[in-house]
């Protein structure tokens, strides 16, 4: 197979993580008889700085002509500490998942056998783990109308869903529970917000189409705390925008590294593969990053090819790191901390 990546490595760790994709990617394609062609492009910070635009149309048109993007990071401290900055590179990230059409966040959470004892949660209560949280990505409180009134003193972000947006989501998440555990988990607020309402009635539409799945309906609040008690409870989660961007952090550290957890961003026509962790600065330029999450993301990206071969020889090489120690100073404890172009190079020599 001959594919078309576009390669934005963006902030922070992103380049450096992202070089570690690649050398796995390219490792995997040269073992499988493929053909991978990367095209970089600029985004986030980086990109307001060469042509004072977060998502440059030029980076757009690579990411549309693709078979997929694989993404680093996006996020610098001196925009998070400027309240008044007109541009931000989280724009380019929002602009970006409206222009490709991402509606739809998948956030795997799982555990690894040798880290297990790593969770600042207690063995017994996450052996086992193995969830999905499916994210609204396109509408809800990040894309609503907002804005300030009485002399900037009052301000206000309007959460807004269309039903058409929850149907294609929840359609994505019943499909993913019927190859899975065959249960489904609606999480929202319905006993105080409207556009939550309007969620519940949907889903609860959308049942009889799909009787072989098992659907429940949670308040978020509710299921902020048993993420943390029962989290093997759970199955596929489909939530809201907002909702979902703060179950899915909360999710990520019950492998014991935020740096193991992949995420994929579905659109119609193109998909976008990337970490969790964000753009971490205060790494950046030393070589001491984890690059697991992102070469697990290429590894979804390989899967959602239909090539699982490919994707589960990457998931195999990464459990033997592990179970090795070949990893970074976040998952050292005191032994040998791998540079994070040395975790990639062994990743890629393994393969």
């Amino acid at each position: 197979m001959k594919l078309n990546i576009a390669l934005l490595a963006g902030d922070g760790i992103g380049p450096e993580v992202i070089d570690q994709a690649v050398k796995v990617s390219d490792a995997v394609a040269k073992k499988f008889n493929h053909e991978i062609n990367w095209t970089p492009a600029l985004t986030g910070a980086a990109a307001i700085d060469a042509v004072g635009e977060p998502y440059p149309d030029e980076t757009h048109e690579v990411c549309a002509n693709a078979d997929a993007v694989l993404f680093g990071a996006i996020g610098h401290p001196r925009f998070d500490n400027d309240p008044s900055a007109k541009v931000r590179p989280e724009q380019g990230l929002l602009k970006m998942r409206q222009k490709l059409g991402l509606f739809a966040n998948v956030r795997p959470t799982f555990t690894f056998p040798s880290l297990i004892d790593k969770s600042p949660l207690k063995r017994d209560r996450i052996e086992g783990t193995d969830l999905i949280i499916l994210r609204e990505l396109t509408g809800g409180v990040y894309f609503g109308e907002r804005g300030r009134k009485d002399n900037g003193n009052t301000a206000f972000d309007t959460m807004t869903y269309q039903r058409f947006e929850i149907e294609r989501l929840a359609k994505k998440g019943f499909e993913m529970a019927l190859k899975r555990g065959k249960k489904l988990c609606c999480v929202d607020k319905a006993n105080v917000l409207e556009a939550s309402r309007l969620w519940r009635e949907t889903v609860q539409a959308m049942e009889k189409d799909y009787p072989e799945v098992e659907v429940t309906y949670e308040f978020v609040d509710a299921v902020a705390m048993r993420l943390i008690q029962w989290p093997k409870g759970y199955d596929v989660i489909i939530t809201a925008n907002l909702f979902g961007d703060i179950l899915t952090d909360e999710a990520s550290v019950i492998s014991g590294s935020m740096g193991l957890m992949p995420s994929s961003s579905l659109g119609s026509d193109v998909s976008l593969y990337e970490p969790i962790h964000g753009s971490y600065p205060q790494a950046a330029g030393k070589d001491i990053a984890n690059p697991l999450a992102t070469v697990l993301s290429a590894a979804m990206m390989f899967e959602d090819f239909n090539l699982k071969d490919e994707a589960e020889a990457i998931r195999a090489v990464v459990n033997k790191s592990l179970a090795e120690g070949i990893v970074t100073e976040d998952l050292s404890e005191g032994g040998k901390a791998y540079k994070t172009s040395e975790v990639g190079d062994w990743l890629a020599a393994n393969i």
